[in-house]
């Protein structure tokens, strides 16, 4: 017999948005320091200018494709369903000036969405492998893997606007905000892109930029 709560939980939809509703709703005035938890997603690692370098686009397509994949398997196979969690991405050079410079070329990224805890590495599996039986394969579909970052104390701020003018808020935040408040790098920027650029005007663009910090 069929367990009659199952469609019931389908319902009980969980969104990583509303879970962590002060990670990805900061206040767009001035930065705030959050605890981040650990948490995990789908990753697909990556080098270059994400406006030009084809890897870049082929990461964020298989990283949907994926992410829709275990979402569709969930709620089918377990009775748990979820929100698609926005696209994120963690990012740095090594050599840090290469962000001042804006030389793209330079820059090193991990493209990441986030999944809920009852997800596993089976799930992943499953999922790659029925995305990659569409006809959906790539380089990036066969490096997309699961894991788990670890952020802890982070100063973050909602930018509003295009992606390219985040520089002078970023330099506020590593040149005045973070000295004047004793703190220090402590891992790769990060960003949340919470509005779709394809249906957004980009002034209207909505991004967490987040940057986990230690005391000095």
């Amino acid at each position: 017999m069929g367990d009659s709560n199952a469609g019931d939980r389908v319902h009980e939809k969980y969104d990583v948005k509303r879970a962590h509703r002060e990670l990805y709703a900061p206040s767009a005035k001035d930065f705030v320091l959050v605890d981040v938890p650990p948490m995990q997603y789908l990753a697909v690692d990556g080098h270059g200018d994400p406006n030009t370098t084809p890897a870049y686009a082929e990461a964020v397509e298989a990283l949907f494709g994926v992410a829709y994949a275990v979402k569709f398997a969930s709620r089918r196979s377990l009775g748990r369903d979820f929100a698609v969690a926005p696209l994120e991405g963690l990012w740095w050079a090594d050599d840090p000036g290469a962000f001042a410079a804006n030389d793209r070329t330079a820059w090193n990224w991990t493209m990441l969405i986030a999944q809920p805890d009852w997800i596993d590495e089976d799930a992943v599996g499953a999922a790659v492998d029925a995305t990659r039986a569409k006809g959906r394969g790539s380089p990036s579909l066969d490096a997309l893997r699961l894991t788990r970052v670890t952020e802890g104390r982070c100063a973050q701020i909602m930018h509003l606007g295009p992606l390219a003018d985040e520089a002078p808020t970023l330099a506020r935040l590593h040149h005045e905000w973070m000295p004047q408040h004793g703190l220090a790098f402590n891992g790769p920027h990060h960003e949340v892109y919470l509005s779709d650029p394809r249906r957004t005007a980009p002034e209207k663009l909505r991004t967490v930029l987040r940057q986990p910090v230690r005391k000095a």
